[in-house]
């Protein structure tokens, strides 16, 4: 399994299991020579046709999560790759999350056994919101956001 993570964040993902680290600031994946059967664009810093590139033949590009701006702007580059798909030869999907009582329960467990490593950056209290969407908005996180409600 590769990452690609900025400078700041190779240990980070080393740590979570990753074979090989792309340091996304001095090194570009669409550029290496590389090639995937699976992408997990989660920044979404390369075009459609930059990870097409560097899919293997039956790869699988998956877009989490989506642009700012109008409502309309997440959907509109998976939306994209999925009109391309069938003319591809690799596959383009968008993944959206309906989180239920069931499936949390299952994250919980396969945490619980080490199956599964969240990685936190900062804890808020509730009162802490306004703070903590300012720290969200930076961008800079380098794991999930927690609000404790009391």
């Amino acid at each position: 399994m590769t990452g690609v993570c900025s400078t700041r964040n190779v240990g980070l993902v080393r740590s979570l299991g990753a074979d090989q680290v792309i340091d996304c600031k001095r090194d570009d994946y669409t550029r290496s020579g590389q090639h995937f059967d699976l992408i997990l664009d989660n920044v979404r810093n390369h075009s459609l046709l930059a990870n097409r590139k560097v899919l293997n033949p039956g790869g699988k590009l998956v877009m989490i999560g989506g642009s700012s701006g109008n409502w309309l702007g997440p959907l509109t580059r998976p939306i994209a790759g999925l009109r391309l798909s069938p003319f591809m030869g690799q596959d383009f999907a968008m993944l959206l999350a309906r989180l239920k009582p069931d499936d949390l329960a299952m994250l919980g467990d396969l945490m619980r056994a080490g199956k599964v490593t969240p990685v936190i950056d900062r804890r808020y209290a509730l009162s802490e919101v306004p703070e903590a969407i300012r720290y969200s908005e930076e961008g800079h996180a380098r794991g999930k956001i927690i609000v404790k409600v009391q």
